[in-house]
């Protein structure tokens, strides 16, 4: 089961690779399942997700062992609460900005006191027929992934890091140049705040995730301690065949 080893590889520092779904339809996840990818993220940050579209995804994810991730628009709760119950293997939670932050986020991901709330009649808990005790140990497979994209953020990382049951860090290298004030990517204080990522990333114990346009600069990232990949979306893959095709077929 690829969905119920996904944590498990994520803190071996296993190299895996997904990309981002955007797009709001089931079949973008079936065509995905059959690419070989380890994992998507449905970014419900910057795509056109309402809850029942994002359940409907999540289902067909969980039907066909895709271990889905889901961005959700904010560090709130409540929104943490609905992709897992939907049936998201975790969550990556943007513009976490300090350790106090990070662990409300923990928080709201797993069960216990004052943490996510409990009900039978979800996906997760197979819709009432697991019992209570199979439903909580499944707490286990959760997957909680901050994303550091500002430049406070970086000012606290190792903070952020080593917070208890924060599984990775998700670097965003666009954001970041955009909070350092630049107008593009490559520049030596964004240079320098991944590598201070994946410094405290390694001194924590947490993975580190990152997004990139391709898998060359992939390849270039595995400097910084990177093991998990975000690499394009589906909106990139379908222009980048398009484009390509139509460049091989012109006069």
């Amino acid at each position: 089961m690829r969905t119920a080893g996904f944590r498990a590889r994520l803190a071996r520092g296993d190299r895996i690779v997904g990309t981002f779904v955007k797009i709001p339809e089931i079949s973008v996840i079936e065509v995905l399942a059959q690419s070989g990818l380890d994992f998507i993220c449905i970014d419900s940050e910057h795509g056109a997700f309402d809850r029942g579209r994002l359940d409907t995804c999540l289902a067909m994810a969980r039907a066909l062992d895709l271990p889905a991730l889901v961005r959700i628009g904010g560090p709130g709760g409540p929104a943490i609460l609905q992709a897992l119950d939907s049936g998201a293997v975790g969550v990556v939670v943007p513009h976490v900005l300090n350790a106090a932050m990070a662990r409300e986020v923990v928080a709201s991901a797993h069960f216990g006191a004052g943490g996510r709330g409990f009900a039978t009649s979800t996906r997760w808990a197979g819709f009432a027929s697991r019992a209570m005790s199979e439903v909580l140990d499944r707490d286990a497979e959760t997957v909680v992934i901050a994303q550091v994209e500002d430049p406070v953020a970086i000012a606290n990382v190792e903070e952020i890091a080593a917070v208890p049951g924060l599984d990775a860090l998700f670097a965003g290298p666009s954001d970041l140049s955009v909070g350092f004030g630049k107008r593009s990517l490559g520049s030596p204080e964004v240079a320098e705040a991944l590598t201070r990522i994946g410094t405290a990333c390694r001194s924590s114990g947490a993975a580190y995730a990152a997004w990139v346009p391709d898998i060359a600069r992939a390849e270039d990232w595995r400097e910084h301690g990177v093991s998990m990949f975000v690499v394009a979306s589906d909106h990139g893959f379908l222009r980048a065949g398009a484009a390509a095709a139509a460049l091989r077929l012109q006069p």
